[in-house]
């Protein structure tokens, strides 16, 4: 895992000196490895009995109890995430409250194995209003011997009663030196070009960067950079991109470029001299806010991708300008 040093090594500090939280928010983008963290520690936790020196939360520790965990069949280690709605087994949208109550109820039976119960919510974000306020009574009164590690992607949209419940292991992305080491590490077969253009991709989100590594971002990087280096004059290039993007089956190349867009307009923002980085930060702005305003409604993929070259043209040297 990477990016998970600093939660785990606070962690185990509270582990070592007694001083376990009853309830602990895992916060930060989605793809950082929040709900692998939350299985660590539920694992970690239901193997070892008491506190004690442990230099890693992979520490197997007791060895049945060990077993149970890889099989997924500790009794001790209990799961709200959104169910499968249908036989297609597509998620339903939320965790609803009949969830929160089913896992209230297990609550009040005695533990069957070993010394502590531990709850992963991934994520505390999909629950339903009426489930969050079940689940408040439960964090304001817990049980003993109950953990609860409560993945967010969103922290600042939680109740603050719930936030306040809890104590927070924060997982920012990760240093773009350390993201390029570490992804050339896992895919050497990755020429270096495509390695910076993914990583640049991914906002330091090691997830993201991942799930990017087949979609041959170095090319769509460098059809956006010809937007925005030549500004289209004639609007080939971004006709282009608006067929390449559009329709419901080119949905992740336009989350592709989604993904790229902010990444390219930094790198641009820093070659230029400061005062010419004001137009690329309203750009900026104008494609989050087209970004936005897409994933509220019901949008043309095609008609994002071609306002998103929009943007890019715009940032073109002028007529008498030197190119960049």
């Amino acid at each position: 895992m990477i990016g998970h040093s600093d939660a785990e090594k606070a962690f185990l500090e509270a582990w070592q000196g007694d001083r376990l939280h009853h309830a602990w928010l895992l916060a930060g983008p989605q793809g950082m490895g929040k709900g692998a963290f939350a299985d660590r520690v539920a694992r970690f936790l239901v193997t070892h009995a008491t506190a004690g020196e442990a230099e890693s939360l992979d520490d197997r520790g007791e060895e049945s109890a060990a077993r149970l965990v890889d099989a997924g069949n500790h009794p001790e280690i209990l799961r709200l995430v959104r169910q499968a709605k249908d036989k297609a087994k597509d998620l339903a949208r939320n965790i609803t409250i009949e969830q929160v109550r089913e896992l209230k109820a297990r609550l009040h039976f005695s533990l069957s194995l070993g010394e502590r119960r531990v709850i992963i919510v991934d994520a505390i974000d999909d629950l339903e209003a009426s489930a969050s306020n079940a689940l408040l009574k439960t964090l304001e009164e817990p049980p003993a011997k109950t953990l609860f590690l409560l993945v967010s992607h969103s922290p600042g949209r939680l109740l603050p009663t719930i936030r306040s419940r809890c104590r927070s292991l924060r997982f920012q992305p990760v240093d773009h030196d350390v993201m390029t080491a570490w992804l050339h590490e896992m895919r050497p077969m990755l020429e270096m070009a495509e390695v910076r253009a993914i990583v640049a991709a991914s906002g330091g989100v090691p997830g993201k960067a991942l799930a990017l590594i087949d979609s041959d971002v170095a090319t769509m990087e460098k059809k956006l950079l010809a937007i925005a280096s030549s500004g289209d004059p004639e609007n080939r290039l971004r006709e282009a991109l608006a067929r390449e993007v559009g329709g419901t089956s080119n949905r992740a190349r336009l989350e592709l470029v989604i993904d790229i867009v902010p990444g390219l307009l930094a790198r641009i923002a820093r070659e230029r001299p400061v005062a010419e980085v004001a137009p690329v930060l309203a750009q900026w702005d104008r494609v989050q806010r087209t970004v936005r305003d897409a994933i509220r409604g019901s949008y043309d993929g095609a008609m994002v991708g071609f306002e998103i070259g929009n943007c890019l043209a715009e940032l073109a040297p002028r007529a008498g300008q030197p190119a960049r």
